[in-house]
């Protein structure tokens, strides 16, 4: 009887651990959606830290003031923080367009945020701040990538033109199957995709105007990959055929 117990009472454990690896590869998971670390550290002195964002294209100086009596970060004294300055390192005669529109809104961020020094005024602070900043920067460079991946794919969803202007995306539909060709503008801004995007719509040929595609797009929730999400929706319900 008690090798039996010694078996149950194994097979329990072995499903726990079992249980607990399970639980463990979820939350991993988990942590590598929503990892936001986006920044690089390039140096950490006395002086100052430096940080580079999107592939060197934004970086952010971080001056340090004097040590703070009695307090500590990371086991060593803390530090009084005297700037942090954001700089573009973006060719933007260089760049395409996507990574332009990705830059601006960054900095569109960096900005509506005012004083970065009072949000930020010694060290404890600045993990939070880099949060912050990544937070927007992973947004914001995965827009690019859905932009990039819209302009080389987007004959498959019969979409002829993707064009960039300022923060506004224009994407121009055209199909001969359900006799019908009109633009769709899209106004994108640093809340990109926790936001619904406002629009307007242009028809060229056909029936198909603003009308149809809000009651598409209403049916498309904000998140992860909207862009996407929403020219696939127009896609399948607007361009398939005759309406």
């Amino acid at each position: 009887r008690e090798l039996s117990q010694m078996d149950a009472e194994d097979e329990l454990d072995l499903a726990e651990m079992e249980q607990l690896k399970n639980t463990e590869r979820a939350c991993l998971e988990i942590l590598k959606k929503y990892d936001f670390t986006e920044w690089e550290l390039m140096e950490w002195s006395e002086q100052q830290a430096v940080f580079n964002f999107l592939y060197d294209s934004v970086t952010l100086t971080v001056v340090f003031g004097p040590p703070i009596d009695d307090e500590f970060f990371a086991a060593h004294p803390s530090r009084s923080i005297m700037s942090l300055d954001f700089e573009s390192f973006l060719d933007e005669e260089q760049a395409p367009p996507s990574s332009c529109l990705v830059q601006k809104l960054i900095f569109q961020f960096i900005e509506s945020q005012g004083c970065w020094q009072k949000k930020c005024p010694k060290l404890c602070y600045l993990p939070q701040a880099l949060f912050d900043i990544s937070l927007v920067v992973n947004r914001c460079r995965i827009l690019g990538e859905e932009l990039e991946f819209l302009q080389r794919w987007g004959a498959k969803f019969q979409l002829l033109e993707t064009d960039i202007k300022d923060t506004e995306v224009k994407l121009l539909f055209s199909s001969s199957v359900a006799f019908a060709k009109f633009e769709l503008t899209l106004a994108v801004s640093q809340d990109y995709p926790s936001a619904v995007l406002p629009f307007r719509v242009q028809t060229h040929i056909g029936d198909i105007g603003e009308k149809e595609v809000a009651a598409v797009l209403s049916r498309v929730p904000a998140g992860h990959h909207y862009l996407q999400r929403a020219v696939t929706s127009i896609h399948q319900n607007l361009l398939q055929g005759p309406r």
